[in-house]
């Protein structure tokens, strides 16, 4: 049996995970199951899957935690050490899907056990993507892609050889203000941003949607993950979400991933991997979908993008302070404190700011710089968030 271990299991990526195991119960052995606020969701997929561990985030849960799973003979444990702890149980696959620059000590910990990290938790590449894959091949550790689109050009590059690739395009929705007039977006509520066109999400990748950041910080997760050049990284509009990214070679042709948008396709890749295994996936029917649509970002609609290309540019600790300064303004944005545009302009200007200390962007990528980083950009974040709200 495969010992799993699911960091985020209350998640959607998580509970998409546990759909996955309860339809094979005999392949595998849930060892920990990590959660955040939802106690009731997290007790009774630990008492289903009989995990040895559950924990929470939050300390003044633990009590809830320990009371629902009363008389089970499930250990309760909470907080941000106790993740770590989760983390470091054995087990052979670890999902990470924790949100924010919080996965990142836990999944970390999991590739120093040898584990194999199913990463959906993006922020840990962009943040520390050299120390991420450091990490696993010190210690015999795989990362294997769970975001839909990473996961597409992992299976599309398959057999092939990195030197023949000549540009990777990664798809997106275009999130819910993708056909919005320009002059609405400055009064765009959180209730519209938290809308999906396509996909069934948590409000704060969706709303990541909406701006784009999302997809900007796929652009660094690619970067990271296969060693890609930035000017190969393009990003396309495309409103139908099936085709999820396309790898184009030497020879000019493209290789592209189509399914529908279902993370269980993902998910089921990086649980079953290296076999490829059936899933209760929908399959297409390209007749009835008719067309394929694809259209140019429009870089002042979507300004993270540009962000995200400087970022991969400047390389060091930069994509630590890009993505502590985006969770910052997203907070802000969520507490009704700032408007949808100024996100971008807020992470724009914390970029400006800690990259002129070229001590500080440039010194060595470990999990103590990261997080420091990440902490002066939050700061940075309130400091301007504070301005731009007078």
């Amino acid at each position: 049996m495969k010992r799993v271990t699911i960091l985020g299991a209350t998640g959607s990526i998580g509970q998409n995970t546990l759909d996955l195991i309860r339809r094979a119960p005999q392949e595998f052995e849930v060892v920990a199951l990590t959660g955040g606020r939802n106690i009731a969701q997290l007790a009774a997929d630990a008492r289903e899957f009989r995990a040895n561990l559950a924990v929470t985030a939050h300390d003044d849960l633990l009590d809830d935690l320990r009371a629902a799973l009363a008389g089970s003979g499930i250990e309760a444990t909470s907080g941000a050490q106790a993740l770590i702890e989760a983390a470091a149980r054995p087990a052979d696959w670890v999902m990470s899907a924790i949100v924010g620059a919080a996965g990142l000590p836990p999944g970390l910990t999991a590739l120093e056990q040898g584990a194999t990290l199913a990463l959906a938790n993006k922020e840990s590449l962009v943040a520390a993507g050299p120390l991420l894959m450091a990490t696993a091949a010190r210690n015999g550790a795989r990362i294997l892609p769970v975001d839909s689109e990473h996961s597409a050009i992992f299976q599309a590059l398959v057999g092939e050889d990195m030197e023949a690739v000549r540009r990777v395009i990664i798809t997106a929705s275009g999130g819910a203000f993708r056909d919005w007039p320009m002059e609405r977006l400055a009064g765009a509520t959180i209730e519209e941003a938290s809308t999906h066109p396509n996909w069934d999400m948590g409000q704060r990748i969706t709303i990541d949607s909406a701006s784009m950041f999302n997809k900007a910080l796929e652009m660094i997760e690619a970067r990271e993950f296969f060693a890609l050049d930035p000017d190969k990284i393009e990003v396309l509009v495309h409103p139908e979400s099936l085709v999820h990214a396309l790898v184009g070679f030497c020879d000019g042709g493209l290789m592209a991933h189509v399914g529908p948008p279902d993370m269980r396709h993902a998910i089921g890749y990086a649980l079953n991997w290296p076999e490829r295994r059936e899933l209760p996936v929908e399959a297409l029917d390209l007749a009835a979908t008719g067309q394929l649509t694809f259209r140019a970002p429009d870089m002042a609609r979507y300004p993270a993008l540009r962000l995200a290309r400087e970022v991969m540019r400047a390389r060091g600790l930069s994509g630590a302070v890009f993505n502590g300064a985006k969770e910052r303004a997203l907070d802000h944005f969520i507490a009704g404190r700032i408007g949808f545009l100024a996100m971008s302009a807020i992470v724009e200007e914390v970029l400006t700011r800690l990259s002129a200390d070229k001590g500080l962007i440039d010194a060595e990528i470990t999990l103590d710089t990261v997080m420091h980083l990440d902490h002066l950009s939050r700061i940075c974040a309130d400091e301007v968030a504070q301005k731009q709200s007078r």
